[in-house]
């Protein structure tokens, strides 16, 4: 999982996207140690211990607080990711990790809306405009601000930017998709609507944990045939979920992607 992370690139590097700055971090040659933990991690947990990880092994940088939790009263209203130092810079950092497929199924009057969540609930869009409406606005509550005096901290010290890394999937069979603003390097593969699956019965698959899917595809896992894909994938586009696969061909030359419920 940490090497997975580690090689996803940036989902945008030089200029801004939508006012967001990205802070590069710079991969460790370390091996990341698992903290024990009483209950398994969420994958979003796993990105930002694995963030937190690498910008602790550079020695010009000082992570002062991380997964502070806002309340208003008895309500938790937000979360910082991670305050740090950079050469004695104040940053404010906030992480995001995601998977994007571009949607050709509908009509948009944006490039970046057609990127969306693999179940269809989630969105480049909506993910932008969370950071910029609320992630990143948190650092300058009321409450945000007395809980950083207790630790000597001035919020409006803090430049902000994100960390957004993402795994992108284009449409089976469609190379020559326009992306002026995103990262090309950030695509990973490809994605197929579940009706149209029988195009894939010459491949062998493999239904990824959630976990597994910062992954990069191995040969040592346990392969199934189509007829045995197809009934177990039936299962996840029945409940609306899109499961990703690693698949593989006659060639053995192995691909990442996503069946559809859509």
């Amino acid at each position: 999982m940490f090497e997975g992370f580690q090689n996803t690139p940036l989902l945008w590097e030089t200029d801004s996207v939508e006012g967001l700055k990205q802070f590069p971090v710079k991969n460790t040659s370390e091996t990341y140690i698992p903290k024990s933990t009483s209950k398994p991690l969420r994958l979003g947990k796993w990105i930002e211990a694995y963030t937190s990880f690498q910008l602790q092994k550079q020695h010009n940088i000082e992570v002062l607080v991380e997964n502070l939790q806002i309340r208003r009263e008895k309500q938790t209203i937000g979360e910082l990711d991670l305050l740090l130092l950079k050469n004695n810079l104040p940053i404010h950092l906030e992480i995001a990790y995601k998977f994007y497929l571009y949607d050709t199924t509908k009509t948009y009057t944006d490039d970046l809306e057609h990127w969306i969540g693999p179940n269809r609930n989630d969105s480049f869009v909506y993910k932008i405009n969370k950071l910029r409406e609320k992630q990143l606005p948190l650092l300058y509550q009321n409450e945000t601000i007395k809980v950083l005096e207790t630790k000597s901290l001035n919020p409006y010290d803090f430049e902000q930017y994100v960390s957004f890394k993402a795994q992108l999937f284009l449409p089976y069979l469609q190379t020559d998709i326009n992306m002026p603003t995103l990262n090309k390097k950030c695509i990973q593969g490809w994605y197929i609507s579940f009706d149209s699956i029988n195009q894939l019965r010459t491949y062998k698959f493999y239904i990824v944990n959630k976990l597994d899917w910062l992954c990069k595809p191995n040969f040592e896992v346990n392969w199934l045939v189509y007829e045995e894909a197809y009934i177990a994938i039936k299962s996840y586009i029945g409940d609306k979920q899109s499961p990703l696969c690693w698949i593989k061909n006659q060639n053995n030359d192995l691909q990442k992607c996503f069946i559809t419920w859509w």
